[in-house]
C-alpha cells in the first residue's frame, strides 16, 4: 500500500507540477574491511533488523565483536547466523534477548552480556531499538507509554548504566544514540517528542561523561529503508519529499557509525550528525515548490 501511494503521488506530481516520475536505485559506497573498531566491543539494541544490524555488519568489518539484543530470540539467532556465514571480520557475533520497555530487567540482561564478551569489556553502545507509532488525535496513552518506554525512557536507563560501568572500569568508549530527522519537527507524536528528547539526552550524556574518555554522539535519519519505512520493494527508492530525490540507506548510516565511535570521531562530542538527504535544508518556499509533506 505504502508503496502504490508513493507511486500514485509522483503520478500526481508529474501532471500537475511536471516533475519526472524518476525511477531511483543506489550505488552503495561502503567503507572497506579496516581496523577501526579491531578489538572492541559492542552493544547494539534493536539489532536485529534495520539500522541497527547495517551498524552490525559495519562495526564486523571495523574488527569489531557485536552483541545484539532484541525481544524476539528466534529472530536474532538467524541474523547471528546470517552475520557468521558473511565472515565479515575477525570479531565474534553474539546475541542476548532485551526488553528495551523493562528498565528492571536492564541489570541482568547487562550482566549477561558481559558473560557474553568474557573477559572483554564492552566499550561501545549503540542505542537503537524504536518504535513508531500514532500522531495526534490518534494517540492513546497505552501507545504514548510504548513509543516514550522504549525510544528515551529504556534508551535513558540502559545509558546510565552502561556510562556507570563504563567510569568504573576507565573504559573509554563511546555511546552512539540513533536520533531521527523528525527531532527537527513540532511534536506532534510521542515518536517525534522521543526523538527530541534523544537529542537533549545526547547533549547530556556528552557533558556527565567526556571527563571520563566516553565519546556521546548520535546520529539523526531521515526517511530510511527499514521495516518503519513499509517499503515493500526496495529496487525503487524515489522519495519525492526528500531534495536528494531518494530515502536513505542504512548501510550510509552504518557507515557514519563507525566513524563516529572510532578515533576518527574523538572530538566529535554531544553533536547530532544529522543523514537526512536534505529534508533539514527545506524552508516554507519548498512548499510552494517540489517538496510537499503528509
Amino acid at each position: 500500500m505504502a508503496g502504490l501511494k508513493t507511486f500514485l503521488k509522483r503520478v500526481f506530481l508529474f501532471v500537475t507540477r511536471g516533475v519526472p516520475v524518476n525511477h531511483v536505485s543506489v550505488n552503495l559506497v561502503n567503507l572497506p574491511p579496516n581496523d577501526l573498531l579491531k578489538g572492541r566491543w559492542a552493544l547494539i539494541t534493536g539489532g536485529a533488523g534495520g539500522i541497527g544490524y547495517a551498524i552490525a555488519k559495519a562495526f564486523l568489518s571495523a574488527g569489531a565483536s557485536v552483541i545484539l539484543t532484541g525481544r524476539d530470540e528466534d529472530k536474532l539467532q538467524g541474523k547471528k547466523n546470517e552475520l557468521d556465514n558473511m565472515r565479515l571480520g575477525a570479531g565474534k557475533v553474539h546475541v542476548c534477548v532485551m526488553d528495551n520497555m523493562d528498565v528492571a530487567s536492564f541489570a541482568s540482561a547487562f550482566g549477561r552480556c558481559l558473560s557474553l564478551a568474557g573477559g572483554n569489556g564492552i566499550d561501545i553502545l549503540v542505542n537503537n531499538a524504536g518504535v513508531d507509532g500514532e500522531a495526534m488525535p490518534n494517540v492513546t496513552e497505552e501507545e504514548y507509554d510504548r513509543v516514550l518506554d522504549t525510544n528515551l525512557k529504556g534508551t535513558f536507563f540502559l545509558s546510565q548504566m552502561v556510562g556507570k560501568y563504563m567510569v568504573e572500569k576507565q573504559i573509554r568508549g563511546n555511546i552512539l544514540n540513533i536520533s531521527s530527522s523528525s527531532s527537527l519537527r513540532p511534536a506532534n507524536s510521542p515518536y517525534i517528542l522521543s526523538k527530541w528528547g534523544i537529542r537533549a539526552l545526547t547533549l547530556g550524556l556528552a557533558k556527565s561523561l567526556v571527563s571520563h574518555g566516553i565519546t556521546v554522539n548520535s546520529i539523526a535519519p531521515g526517511p530510511t529503508v527499514t521495516p518503519l519505512a513499509k517499503l515493500k520493494d526496495t529496487s525503487d527508492i524515489a522519495c519525492d519529499a526528500i531534495p536528494m530525490g531518494r530515502y536513505v540507506m542504512p548501510e550510509e548510516i552504518a557507515n557514519m557509525a563507525v566513524v563516529l565511535v572510532s578515533g576518527l570521531g574523538r572530538s566529535i562530542v554531544g553533536d547530532t550528525v544529522f543523514m537526512t538527504g536534505g529534508i533539514g535544508n527545506l524552508t516554507v518556499d519548498d512548499y510552494a515548490k517540489r517538496y510537499a509533506f503528509e
